[in-house]
Protein backbone atom coordinates (compact mmCIF):
# COMPACT_ATOMS: atom_id res chain seq x y z
CA UNK A 1 0.00 0.00 0.00
CA UNK A 2 1.32 3.47 -0.90
CA UNK A 3 2.16 6.12 1.68
CA UNK A 4 -0.75 8.26 0.57
CA UNK A 5 -3.17 5.34 0.80
CA UNK A 6 -1.84 4.42 4.23
CA UNK A 7 -2.30 7.98 5.44
CA UNK A 8 -5.80 8.05 3.99
CA UNK A 9 -6.64 4.84 5.80
CA UNK A 10 -5.47 6.28 9.12
CA UNK A 11 -6.75 9.82 8.97
CA UNK A 12 -9.49 9.64 6.32
CA UNK A 13 -9.44 13.38 5.69
CA UNK A 14 -8.82 15.22 2.44
CA UNK A 15 -9.53 18.53 0.72
CA UNK A 16 -11.52 18.52 -2.49
CA UNK A 17 -13.61 21.14 -4.32
CA UNK A 18 -12.71 23.71 -1.68
CA UNK A 19 -13.93 21.78 1.39
CA UNK A 20 -12.26 19.44 3.81
CA UNK A 21 -14.34 16.30 4.18
CA UNK A 22 -14.20 13.78 6.97
CA UNK A 23 -14.33 10.25 5.60
CA UNK A 24 -17.72 8.73 6.36
CA UNK A 25 -19.21 5.29 6.01
CA UNK A 26 -22.94 5.84 6.40
CA UNK A 27 -25.41 8.60 5.73
CA UNK A 28 -23.69 11.82 6.79
CA UNK A 29 -20.59 13.66 5.70
CA UNK A 30 -19.23 16.33 8.02
CA UNK A 31 -18.20 19.39 6.03
CA UNK A 32 -15.54 20.90 8.27
CA UNK A 33 -14.65 24.21 6.69
CA UNK A 34 -14.24 26.02 3.43
CA UNK A 35 -11.00 27.43 2.10
CA UNK A 36 -10.87 30.78 0.31
CA UNK A 37 -8.16 32.35 -1.75
CA UNK A 38 -8.36 35.62 -3.63
CA UNK A 39 -10.95 38.34 -3.74
CA UNK A 40 -14.08 37.52 -5.77
CA UNK A 41 -14.51 38.46 -9.40
CA UNK A 42 -17.03 41.16 -10.11
CA UNK A 43 -20.69 40.31 -10.56
CA UNK A 44 -21.64 43.95 -10.96
CA UNK A 45 -23.94 44.41 -13.91
CA UNK A 46 -24.37 40.66 -14.44
CA UNK A 47 -27.96 39.69 -15.17
CA UNK A 48 -29.48 36.26 -14.87
CA UNK A 49 -30.29 35.07 -18.40
CA UNK A 50 -32.13 31.73 -18.32
CA UNK A 51 -30.43 29.37 -20.72
CA UNK A 52 -33.43 28.28 -22.80
CA UNK A 53 -36.47 30.46 -23.42
CA UNK A 54 -39.40 30.65 -25.85
CA UNK A 55 -41.16 33.53 -27.57
CA UNK A 56 -44.66 32.11 -27.08
CA UNK A 57 -45.06 29.97 -23.97
CA UNK A 58 -48.71 29.24 -24.82
CA UNK A 59 -47.72 26.74 -27.52
CA UNK A 60 -45.96 24.44 -25.04
CA UNK A 61 -47.48 21.30 -23.50
CA UNK A 62 -49.05 22.05 -20.10
CA UNK A 63 -48.38 20.36 -16.79
CA UNK A 64 -51.52 20.04 -14.68
CA UNK A 65 -51.36 18.59 -11.17
CA UNK A 66 -54.32 16.47 -10.13
CA UNK A 67 -56.71 18.25 -7.76
CA UNK A 68 -56.55 15.27 -5.38
CA UNK A 69 -52.73 15.29 -5.29
CA UNK A 70 -51.12 15.77 -1.89
CA UNK A 71 -48.49 18.54 -1.75
CA UNK A 72 -45.14 17.56 -0.29
CA UNK A 73 -44.20 19.05 3.07
CA UNK A 74 -41.03 21.08 3.44
CA UNK A 75 -38.52 19.33 5.68
CA UNK A 76 -35.68 21.82 5.70
CA UNK A 77 -34.34 25.00 4.10
CA UNK A 78 -30.59 25.59 4.17
CA UNK A 79 -28.42 28.39 2.81
CA UNK A 80 -25.42 27.47 0.67
CA UNK A 81 -22.13 28.90 1.96
CA UNK A 82 -20.25 31.01 -0.54
CA UNK A 83 -16.58 30.58 -1.32
CA UNK A 84 -13.95 30.89 -3.98
CA UNK A 85 -11.98 28.26 -5.83
CA UNK A 86 -8.59 28.49 -7.48
CA UNK A 87 -7.94 32.02 -8.72
CA UNK A 88 -11.08 33.35 -7.01
CA UNK A 89 -13.88 31.59 -8.91
CA UNK A 90 -17.12 32.11 -6.89
CA UNK A 91 -19.18 29.07 -5.93
CA UNK A 92 -22.11 28.21 -3.66
CA UNK A 93 -22.04 24.73 -2.04
CA UNK A 94 -25.73 23.93 -2.35
CA UNK A 95 -25.77 20.68 -0.33
CA UNK A 96 -23.66 21.90 2.59
CA UNK A 97 -25.07 20.81 5.94
CA UNK A 98 -27.71 18.45 4.49
CA UNK A 99 -27.75 14.78 5.50
CA UNK A 100 -26.81 12.43 2.67
CA UNK A 101 -29.91 10.37 3.45
CA UNK A 102 -32.06 13.35 2.38
CA UNK A 103 -29.94 13.93 -0.74
CA UNK A 104 -29.70 10.28 -1.88
CA UNK A 105 -29.05 9.53 -4.76
CA UNK A 106 -27.33 12.93 -5.10
CA UNK A 107 -23.96 13.69 -3.53
CA UNK A 108 -22.78 17.20 -4.32
CA UNK A 109 -24.02 20.39 -6.02
CA UNK A 110 -22.05 23.54 -6.83
CA UNK A 111 -23.59 26.69 -8.26
CA UNK A 112 -20.75 28.18 -10.31
CA UNK A 113 -20.94 31.97 -10.63
CA UNK A 114 -22.80 34.07 -11.66
CA UNK A 115 -19.62 36.01 -12.48
CA UNK A 116 -18.56 38.57 -15.07
CA UNK A 117 -14.96 37.80 -16.01
CA UNK A 118 -12.51 40.46 -17.16
CA UNK A 119 -10.17 39.54 -20.04
CA UNK A 120 -7.59 37.00 -18.90
CA UNK A 121 -9.52 35.93 -15.80
CA UNK A 122 -11.48 32.77 -16.77
CA UNK A 123 -9.98 29.65 -15.18
CA UNK A 124 -10.74 25.95 -15.34
CA UNK A 125 -9.49 22.80 -13.65
CA UNK A 126 -6.44 20.66 -14.49
CA UNK A 127 -6.74 16.96 -15.28
CA UNK A 128 -8.18 15.03 -12.31
CA UNK A 129 -9.80 11.65 -11.58
CA UNK A 130 -13.27 10.43 -10.58
CA UNK A 131 -14.72 7.03 -9.74
CA UNK A 132 -18.07 5.67 -8.59
CA UNK A 133 -20.57 8.35 -9.70
CA UNK A 134 -21.70 10.70 -12.49
CA UNK A 135 -20.97 14.40 -12.95
CA UNK A 136 -23.53 16.66 -14.62
CA UNK A 137 -22.45 20.15 -15.73
CA UNK A 138 -25.18 22.53 -16.91
CA UNK A 139 -24.23 25.92 -18.37
CA UNK A 140 -26.81 28.69 -18.02
CA UNK A 141 -24.58 31.47 -19.36
CA UNK A 142 -21.09 31.19 -20.79
CA UNK A 143 -19.02 28.50 -22.45
CA UNK A 144 -16.91 25.57 -21.21
CA UNK A 145 -14.74 22.86 -22.78
CA UNK A 146 -14.61 19.30 -21.44
CA UNK A 147 -12.26 16.47 -22.37
CA UNK A 148 -11.69 13.05 -20.85
CA UNK A 149 -9.25 10.21 -21.43
CA UNK A 150 -11.93 7.95 -22.92
CA UNK A 151 -12.55 10.18 -25.91
CA UNK A 152 -15.55 12.04 -24.49
CA UNK A 153 -15.90 15.77 -24.50
CA UNK A 154 -16.86 18.88 -26.35
CA UNK A 155 -17.85 22.49 -25.88
CA UNK A 156 -21.01 23.36 -23.99
CA UNK A 157 -22.63 26.77 -23.90
CA UNK A 158 -25.93 28.45 -22.99
CA UNK A 159 -28.40 25.73 -22.01
CA UNK A 160 -26.14 22.77 -22.86
CA UNK A 161 -25.34 19.92 -20.47
CA UNK A 162 -22.46 17.45 -20.29
CA UNK A 163 -23.15 14.18 -18.50
CA UNK A 164 -20.11 12.13 -17.59
CA UNK A 165 -20.34 8.67 -16.07
CA UNK A 166 -17.07 8.14 -14.21
CA UNK A 167 -17.92 4.52 -13.40
CA UNK A 168 -14.78 2.45 -12.85
CA UNK A 169 -12.53 5.47 -13.25
CA UNK A 170 -11.85 8.38 -15.56
CA UNK A 171 -9.55 11.39 -15.93
CA UNK A 172 -11.01 14.65 -17.24
CA UNK A 173 -10.37 18.37 -17.57
CA UNK A 174 -12.74 21.36 -17.62
CA UNK A 175 -11.51 24.67 -19.04
CA UNK A 176 -12.85 27.82 -20.71
CA UNK A 177 -11.90 28.07 -24.39
CA UNK A 178 -8.99 30.32 -25.30
CA UNK A 179 -11.18 32.98 -26.90
CA UNK A 180 -13.18 33.35 -23.64
CA UNK A 181 -9.96 33.68 -21.66
CA UNK A 182 -8.92 36.47 -24.01
CA UNK A 183 -12.26 38.30 -24.08
CA UNK A 184 -13.74 37.60 -20.65
CA UNK A 185 -17.51 37.44 -20.24
CA UNK A 186 -20.41 36.15 -18.18
CA UNK A 187 -20.29 32.64 -16.68
CA UNK A 188 -23.03 30.88 -14.72
CA UNK A 189 -23.84 27.20 -14.29
CA UNK A 190 -23.79 24.30 -11.89
CA UNK A 191 -22.22 20.90 -11.42
CA UNK A 192 -24.14 18.02 -9.87
CA UNK A 193 -22.77 14.69 -8.65
CA UNK A 194 -25.14 11.70 -8.94
CA UNK A 195 -24.23 8.55 -7.04
CA UNK A 196 -24.15 5.11 -8.66
CA UNK A 197 -25.31 1.89 -6.97
CA UNK A 198 -22.64 -0.68 -6.15
CA UNK A 199 -23.46 -2.80 -9.20
CA UNK A 200 -22.77 0.16 -11.52
CA UNK A 201 -19.75 1.72 -9.85
CA UNK A 202 -17.49 -0.45 -11.99
CA UNK A 203 -19.29 0.27 -15.24
CA UNK A 204 -17.47 1.55 -18.32
CA UNK A 205 -17.01 5.35 -18.36
CA UNK A 206 -19.35 7.21 -20.70
CA UNK A 207 -20.08 10.75 -21.90
CA UNK A 208 -23.29 12.45 -23.10
CA UNK A 209 -23.46 15.76 -24.91
CA UNK A 210 -26.93 17.26 -24.40
CA UNK A 211 -27.74 20.34 -26.46
CA UNK A 212 -30.12 23.09 -25.35
CA UNK A 213 -32.50 22.45 -28.25
CA UNK A 214 -32.96 18.84 -27.12
CA UNK A 215 -34.38 19.79 -23.72
CA UNK A 216 -38.12 19.12 -23.27
CA UNK A 217 -39.99 22.42 -22.79
CA UNK A 218 -43.25 22.57 -20.83
CA UNK A 219 -45.40 25.10 -19.06
CA UNK A 220 -47.96 25.28 -16.27
CA UNK A 221 -51.70 25.50 -16.89
CA UNK A 222 -51.71 29.31 -16.73
CA UNK A 223 -48.45 29.77 -18.64
CA UNK A 224 -46.77 31.27 -15.59
CA UNK A 225 -43.71 29.01 -15.65
CA UNK A 226 -41.28 27.70 -18.24
CA UNK A 227 -40.17 24.17 -17.35
CA UNK A 228 -37.06 22.60 -18.89
CA UNK A 229 -36.78 18.83 -18.43
CA UNK A 230 -33.09 18.01 -18.80
CA UNK A 231 -33.18 14.39 -17.62
CA UNK A 232 -35.75 11.89 -16.47
CA UNK A 233 -39.49 12.28 -16.87
CA UNK A 234 -42.09 14.77 -15.71
CA UNK A 235 -45.78 13.97 -16.14
CA UNK A 236 -45.00 11.73 -19.11
CA UNK A 237 -42.62 14.17 -20.82
CA UNK A 238 -39.06 12.86 -21.11
CA UNK A 239 -35.84 14.83 -21.06
CA UNK A 240 -32.86 13.91 -23.26
CA UNK A 241 -30.46 12.86 -20.49
CA UNK A 242 -29.92 9.11 -20.09
CA UNK A 243 -29.26 8.29 -16.44
CA UNK A 244 -27.73 5.25 -14.74
CA UNK A 245 -29.64 6.11 -11.56
CA UNK A 246 -33.36 6.94 -12.01
CA UNK A 247 -33.65 10.72 -11.53
CA UNK A 248 -35.46 13.79 -12.80
CA UNK A 249 -33.67 17.12 -13.32
CA UNK A 250 -35.62 20.27 -14.13
CA UNK A 251 -34.75 23.95 -14.52
CA UNK A 252 -37.86 26.14 -14.12
CA UNK A 253 -38.39 29.88 -14.48
CA UNK A 254 -41.49 31.15 -12.67
CA UNK A 255 -42.96 34.57 -13.45
CA UNK A 256 -43.55 37.03 -10.59
CA UNK A 257 -46.68 36.08 -8.66
CA UNK A 258 -47.11 32.74 -10.44
CA UNK A 259 -47.48 29.35 -8.78
CA UNK A 260 -46.12 26.06 -10.12
CA UNK A 261 -47.52 22.69 -9.06
CA UNK A 262 -45.53 19.75 -10.38
CA UNK A 263 -46.63 16.12 -10.12
CA UNK A 264 -43.76 14.23 -8.46
CA UNK A 265 -43.04 10.53 -8.14
CA UNK A 266 -43.76 9.28 -4.63
CA UNK A 267 -40.70 7.00 -4.68
CA UNK A 268 -38.34 9.92 -5.53
CA UNK A 269 -36.85 12.36 -3.09
CA UNK A 270 -37.36 16.05 -3.87
CA UNK A 271 -34.90 18.97 -3.73
CA UNK A 272 -35.50 22.55 -4.89
CA UNK A 273 -32.50 24.88 -5.16
CA UNK A 274 -33.08 28.59 -5.83
CA UNK A 275 -30.73 29.81 -8.55
CA UNK A 276 -32.03 33.38 -8.50
CA UNK A 277 -35.00 35.42 -7.40
CA UNK A 278 -37.34 35.13 -4.41
CA UNK A 279 -40.34 32.94 -3.71
CA UNK A 280 -41.79 30.29 -1.42
CA UNK A 281 -42.14 26.50 -1.30
CA UNK A 282 -44.81 24.15 -0.01
CA UNK A 283 -48.39 24.88 0.97
CA UNK A 284 -46.95 26.53 4.07
CA UNK A 285 -45.29 29.10 1.79
CA UNK A 286 -41.90 28.99 3.43
CA UNK A 287 -39.78 31.76 1.88
CA UNK A 288 -36.71 30.97 -0.25
CA UNK A 289 -34.17 33.14 -2.02
CA UNK A 290 -31.05 32.72 -4.16
CA UNK A 291 -28.65 30.13 -2.76
CA UNK A 292 -31.18 28.24 -0.62
CA UNK A 293 -32.04 24.54 -0.84
CA UNK A 294 -35.41 23.11 0.21
CA UNK A 295 -35.88 19.40 0.96
CA UNK A 296 -39.29 17.75 1.04
CA UNK A 297 -41.00 14.69 2.49
CA UNK A 298 -43.99 12.55 1.42
CA UNK A 299 -46.70 13.70 -0.97
CA UNK A 300 -46.89 13.59 -4.77
CA UNK A 301 -46.87 17.28 -5.79
CA UNK A 302 -44.30 20.05 -5.47
CA UNK A 303 -45.61 23.57 -4.88
CA UNK A 304 -43.34 26.53 -5.71
CA UNK A 305 -44.37 30.19 -5.93
CA UNK A 306 -42.58 33.31 -7.13
CA UNK A 307 -42.92 36.52 -5.15
CA UNK A 308 -44.83 39.35 -6.80
CA UNK A 309 -41.84 41.63 -6.41
CA UNK A 310 -38.43 40.59 -7.76
CA UNK A 311 -35.09 42.37 -8.07
CA UNK A 312 -34.36 44.04 -11.41
CA UNK A 313 -31.30 41.82 -11.98
CA UNK A 314 -33.41 38.69 -11.32
CA UNK A 315 -36.83 39.42 -12.82
CA UNK A 316 -38.20 35.91 -12.15
CA UNK A 317 -37.71 32.98 -9.80
CA UNK A 318 -35.30 30.40 -11.25
CA UNK A 319 -35.10 27.02 -9.53
CA UNK A 320 -33.28 23.75 -10.09
CA UNK A 321 -35.52 20.81 -9.16
CA UNK A 322 -34.00 17.40 -8.48
CA UNK A 323 -35.52 14.06 -7.59
CA UNK A 324 -34.30 10.49 -7.70
CA UNK A 325 -34.82 6.98 -6.47
CA UNK A 326 -32.77 6.60 -3.28
CA UNK A 327 -30.02 4.01 -3.59
CA UNK A 328 -29.98 3.30 0.17
CA UNK A 329 -26.46 1.89 0.24
CA UNK A 330 -23.53 2.79 2.45
CA UNK A 331 -21.51 5.76 1.19
CA UNK A 332 -17.74 6.15 1.48
CA UNK A 333 -16.64 9.49 0.01
CA UNK A 334 -13.21 11.01 -0.06
CA UNK A 335 -12.18 13.66 -2.54
CA UNK A 336 -13.01 12.66 -6.13
CA UNK A 337 -14.05 9.10 -5.25
CA UNK A 338 -17.54 8.03 -4.09
CA UNK A 339 -17.67 4.34 -3.19
CA UNK A 340 -19.43 2.02 -0.73
CA UNK A 341 -16.57 1.13 1.61
CA UNK A 342 -13.40 2.65 2.98
CA UNK A 343 -11.36 -0.12 1.35
CA UNK A 344 -12.81 0.74 -2.07
CA UNK A 345 -11.84 4.41 -1.67
CA UNK A 346 -8.29 3.44 -0.70
CA UNK A 347 -8.18 1.13 -3.73
CA UNK A 348 -9.35 4.03 -5.95
CA UNK A 349 -6.50 6.21 -4.70
CA UNK A 350 -3.98 3.42 -5.30
CA UNK A 351 -5.40 2.70 -8.77
CA UNK A 352 -5.13 6.38 -9.64
CA UNK A 353 -1.54 6.53 -8.39
CA UNK A 354 -0.42 3.56 -10.48
CA UNK A 355 -2.16 4.79 -13.64
CA UNK A 356 -4.94 2.18 -13.70
CA UNK A 357 -7.51 4.91 -14.49
CA UNK A 358 -5.71 5.66 -17.71
CA UNK A 359 -3.37 8.33 -19.02
CA UNK A 360 -3.76 11.91 -20.11
CA UNK A 361 -4.06 12.32 -23.90
CA UNK A 362 -0.78 13.75 -25.15
CA UNK A 363 -1.41 17.18 -26.62
CA UNK A 364 0.13 20.61 -26.28
CA UNK A 365 -2.56 21.79 -23.84
CA UNK A 366 -1.94 19.03 -21.31
CA UNK A 367 -1.44 20.48 -17.84
CA UNK A 368 2.23 19.86 -17.09
CA UNK A 369 1.64 19.87 -13.35
CA UNK A 370 -0.33 16.66 -13.67
CA UNK A 371 1.98 14.79 -16.05
CA UNK A 372 4.53 12.16 -15.26
CA UNK A 373 7.00 10.72 -17.73
CA UNK A 374 4.44 8.05 -18.60
CA UNK A 375 1.73 10.61 -19.28
CA UNK A 376 -0.41 9.61 -16.32
CA UNK A 377 -1.82 11.95 -13.69
CA UNK A 378 -0.03 12.03 -10.35
CA UNK A 379 -1.69 11.79 -6.92
CA UNK A 380 1.07 13.87 -5.41
CA UNK A 381 0.16 16.72 -7.80
CA UNK A 382 -3.56 16.96 -7.06
CA UNK A 383 -3.07 20.32 -5.37
CA UNK A 384 -4.86 23.11 -7.18
CA UNK A 385 -7.79 20.95 -8.31
CA UNK A 386 -10.92 22.45 -6.76
CA UNK A 387 -8.80 23.80 -3.90
CA UNK A 388 -7.06 20.50 -3.14
CA UNK A 389 -3.79 21.03 -1.22
CA UNK A 390 -0.58 19.16 -2.03
CA UNK A 391 -0.39 17.27 1.27
CA UNK A 392 -3.06 15.23 2.96
CA UNK A 393 -4.53 17.11 5.91
CA UNK A 394 -4.37 15.45 9.28
CA UNK A 395 -6.87 16.10 12.00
Amino acid sequence: MSNIAETAARECLIYFRGFSFEFVEGSTILQLHHSTTTEPHSTKGATTMPAVSVEDITVLPRIVAQPTARPRRVKSITTAPQGYEGEGFPVRRAFAGVDLADLDPFIHLDQMGEVEYAPGEPKGTPWHPHRGFETVTYIIDGIFDHRDNHGGGGTITNGDTQWMTAGAGILHIETPPEHLVMSGGLFHGFQLWVNLPAVKKWSKPAYQDIRAQEVALLSTADGGALIRVIAGELDGHKGPGSTQTPITMVHATIAPGAEMRLPWRKDFNALVYTLSGRGSVGESRQPVKMGQLATFVDGDTLVIRADESQESRSPALDVLILGGEPIRESVAWMGPFVMNTKAEVIQAMEDFQRGAMGTIPMEKKVTEALKTDSGSASAENLDGIHGTPKDLLEG
